[in-house]
């Protein structure tokens, strides 16, 4: 995720990446695909008309306002809607930013170093101008108190230090990090009048004060936060936010079940939908809204990784410290029957933590790139794995395939287990193999019982236990469980966040995302490689090493994605025609006027 004086081709991408002066953007490869004066983005509509309320839907819960804290659960919504960065995404780019708060960006060939030069006109809700004070106060804030990503990519930085009042200058050297620019640029801002750093860990219901398009507006708490538009922004008639953010209220309300949360729908409750369950999308959307249009039913295409799901194994847990176990356990979730039966057919098997994209290793034997990267880690790819023809196993579908029963019975044989009666059992101890599902939701209780089924058939007594949201998150953060239902969002850009994600020094620091507990030079050699690819080819290269080697690991149990993004709407709000790379995007939904 990068940068805007890139290296490609052309003489003008050369120039620019040789030449240190403020740019609009900047593009982790490659050059920003908008130019300098660009009027709006691809995938909003200028012409939006303004008002109305957008309601949506969130199954779960909150108990806090701040989002760059460990402690509680906020609605993401505060970031963007009220907390704004210095810069913001454009989403038909596998990672680009373009100016908002910081109007220009300034690094060099190296990155050893990146400049934010702040719009004059930018200013906190109270009216007071975000300054160079305001960064640096942001940056430390957050590298000392913020959440554990935070913490660990603004702590590269070497140092920080006003160039006056609206220019701020880090020093990356030492960083060995081509993406730090662009998170920086993704940094929240926060106002040092505004914020005590001696309270900032702790949850709070006071609302944050921002830059941002909206303010915080009616909270109930752990069931429903109204956001109000500032009529006041200052970014509103910024090119980057024509045709966003365009109801004067957006409102998220919260259900506890995942039913009651369908059903709210369906009464017209909340005003959009995103599906994830095949059965549902098949069966529940036949009722009379959607039969007389006033609610429609998209599939709308994406070109970004896809959404995959996976159980996780952790492997802190004494009982997953074998990979061979870990494996066994994977041949024993029987997809082709439960997608058949449950699913009609609709799910697709998760193969690669980039599945549907050119970052994923799945059925693409290694390039003398990647055999480069791979070389000093020999053990960690299994051969079948590097030669692309490894794949989840594929079931009869029966539900009882004897074939992949075998085949994992013998895998635990090997790792020193056997079946006494009904029971698989630890040779030497006679300890029997049991273990923990952790769910929050019927959904997931659903194909966890499901599995347990499976998983019974080869002895294994796996237990389902329903917990409510607070104590799952609670949980998670602290890794007190032995297997969970996950996903990890892909971008066409992965960078730091893979450290989150499966970095050795993330696996004991509680609130990452290392859910299962890797530990792996060969991973963390792979993050440091697609940190500092140049190119695209070396990038891609990387990604696909780290691929390999996750999927060797058998940290998780593949489970499956969906084709594209399922979305119904009460046709009471529109979309623009154009979605973008990434998908749909609520803030550039509007309300439709009413007739006259």
């Amino acid at each position: 995720m990068l940068i805007a004086l890139a290296i490609c081709g052309s003489p003008g991408a050369l120039r620019q990446a040789h030449t240190a002066e403020p740019r609009h953007a900047i593009a982790m490869h490659g050059a920003p695909a908008l130019p300098e004066g660009f009027t709006r983005l691809p995938y909003a509509d200028p012409a939006a008309p303004k008002g109305g309320r957008l309601v949506q839907g969130v199954l779960g819960t909150f108990d806090s306002l701040n989002p760059l804290i460990v402690k509680g659960i906020a609605p993401p919504s505060i970031r963007g809607y009220v907390i704004e960065s210095l810069m913001a995404r454009g989403y038909d780019e596998p990672f680009t930013l373009y100016g908002l708060i910081a109007r220009a960006i300034e690094t060099d060939a190296q990155r050893s170093y990146v400049t934010f030069h702040l719009d004059p006109a930018a200013k906190f809700s109270d009216g007071k101008p975000v300054t160079a004070e305001d960064i640096i106060f942001s940056w430390q804030l957050l590298r000392d108190k913020g959440r554990p990503n935070h913490r660990t990519y603004y702590a590269k930085v070497a140092k920080a230090e006003a160039l006056g009042e609206q220019a701020v200058r880090f020093d990356l050297s030492g960083s060995d990090d081509r993406e730090l620019a662009l998170i920086l640029g993704l940094m929240p801002v926060l106002a040092k009048h505004a914020v005590k750093p001696e309270t900032f860990e702790e949850t709070s219901f006071q609302a944050p004060l921002g830059s941002g398009p909206y303010l915080v507006g009616e909270v109930d708490p752990g069931k429903s936060i109204t956001l109000k538009r500032n009529p006041d922004y200052w970014g509103r008639d910024l090119a980057i936010n024509r045709g966003l953010w365009n109801f004067d209220e957006v409102r998220f309300d919260y259900y506890r079940e995942a039913n009651s949360h369908l059903e709210a729908f369906k009464r017209g409750l909340y005003d959009l939908r995103n599906e994830h369950d095949p059965g549902r999308w098949q069966t529940a959307y036949d009722f009379a809204a959607v039969r007389d249009g006033r609610v429609l039913k998209e599939a709308l295409p994406t070109g970004v990784p896809k959404l995959s799901s996976y159980f996780v194994f952790n492997t802190r847990r004494a009982v997953f410290s074998d990979i061979r176990v870990r494996e066994a356990i994977s041949l024993l979730f029987d997809f082709e029957w439960i997608n058949h039966s449950y699913f009609f057919d609709l799910y697709q098997r998760s193969a690669s933590y980039f599945d549907g994209s050119e970052l994923s290793s799945h059925g693409r034997p290694a390039d003398q790139r990647e055999k480069a990267l791979l070389a000093p880690f020999a053990e960690a790819v299994r051969a079948d794995v590097l030669d692309g023809t490894w794949s989840p196993p594929v079931s009869d579908g029966s539900g009882r395939d004897r074939v992949t029963l075998k085949r994992a019975l013998d895998l635990f044989a090997a790792a020193g287990y056997e079946l006494r009666g009904t029971a698989l059992v630890e040779r030497k101890s006679g300890r029997p193999l049991t273990f923990e599902i952790l769910v929050t939701a019927r959904d997931e209780e659903r194909l966890a019982l499901l599995f347990s089924q499976s998983l019974k058939r080869a002895g294994i007594a796996a237990r389902v236990r329903v917990v409510d949201a607070v104590q799952y998150e609670g949980r998670r953060l602290i890794y007190d469980f032995d297997m969970i239902q996950n996903r990890w969002d892909q971008s066409l850009s992965p960078g730091n966040e893979q450290a989150f994600y499966w970095g050795a020094a993330a696996a004991d620091q509680p609130g990452t995302r290392n859910y299962m507990g890797v530990k792996s030079p060969a991973v963390d050699a792979m993050i440091a490689a697609l940190l500092k690819a140049q190119d695209r080819g070396d990038f891609v290269a990387a990604v696909r090493a780290l691929d390999r080697v996750l999927i060797s690991g058998f940290y998780v149990i593949p489970l499956f994605y969906l084709p594209a993004q399922w979305v119904a709407r009460w046709t009471t709000v529109a979309r623009p025609a154009t979605t973008s790379l990434y998908g749909y995007l609520p803030e550039t939904w509007w309300r439709e006027p009413k007739a006259p």
